[in-house]
């Protein structure tokens, strides 16, 4: 079965995707003290306004678990959420044009990059696009790092609810070029999917699919 709005096929490692319960661990300025309970983890990426923690909330179904803020860049280290005592949710630094001390944009890319080049427990990255505009290079060119370096992910496209989007292009027009531009890279196109923080579009077949990352990588 294609989930809904993705090309994700569901197969047997799909289980039980019900969030009963999230708690905030820690937040890390550096990749080397993250947690180090061996428990299978979720990284959250994108640019600064592309909805982050918006999607996080949606997900657990609670306000305010992650920061949500007008001014771009609110998120500055490594947040660790854990669910259900068995996993974690990874709220990283969003990357772009994050109105943040000159240092913390500097180092962004450092301890970012260390977190995924030496991170055993990590499942895959959601790696957030806006649907509300173009493809946007520094987006490509990230997408493009992950899979050189042999990273798993699904691209997450947020704010499909929109209906006034830039250049006169929908959600579904932005998604198709930008699904063309990321082809040239790949020979099979990694997994994607359509959500909406404000419509809850997508939420429940998301966790679905994160469900069948962790069991296939439990075994």
């Amino acid at each position: 079965m294609i989930l809904p709005g993705s090309n994700i096929v569901i197969g047997p490692y799909a289980g039980d995707s019900r969030i009963k319960e999230v708690e905030f661990v820690k937040s890390s300025s550096r990749a080397r003290d993250c947690p180090k309970d061996e428990r299978p983890e979720f990284a959250i990426l994108g640019r600064s306004n592309v909805g982050k923690s918006s999607l996080i909330n949606v997900l657990v179904r609670k306000k305010e678990v992650a920061r949500t803020s007008k001014k771009p860049g609110k998120t500055q280290l490594i947040n660790h959420f854990l669910v259900n005592k068995g996993w974690y949710i990874v709220d990283l630094p969003g990357y772009g044009f994050a109105k943040a001390p000159e240092t913390a944009r500097m180092d962004w890319s450092s301890f970012t990059k260390g977190y995924f080049m030496n991170r055993n427990t990590l499942v895959g990255v959601l790696l957030l696009i806006d649907a509300s505009v173009p493809p946007q290079k520094i987006d490509l060119d990230c997408a493009n790092w992950l899979g050189r370096n042999n990273i798993p992910m699904t691209f997450v496209f947020t704010k499909c609810d929109k209906m006034k989007v830039s250049k006169g292009k929908m959600p579904h027009e932005n998604i198709r070029d930008f699904q063309q531009l990321i082809g040239q890279n790949y020979g099979k196109h990694p997994a994607w999917i359509m959500t909406s923080s404000v419509t809850g579009l997508g939420r429940d077949e998301l966790l679905l699919h994160m469900s069948q990352l962790r069991n296939y990588w439990d075994q």
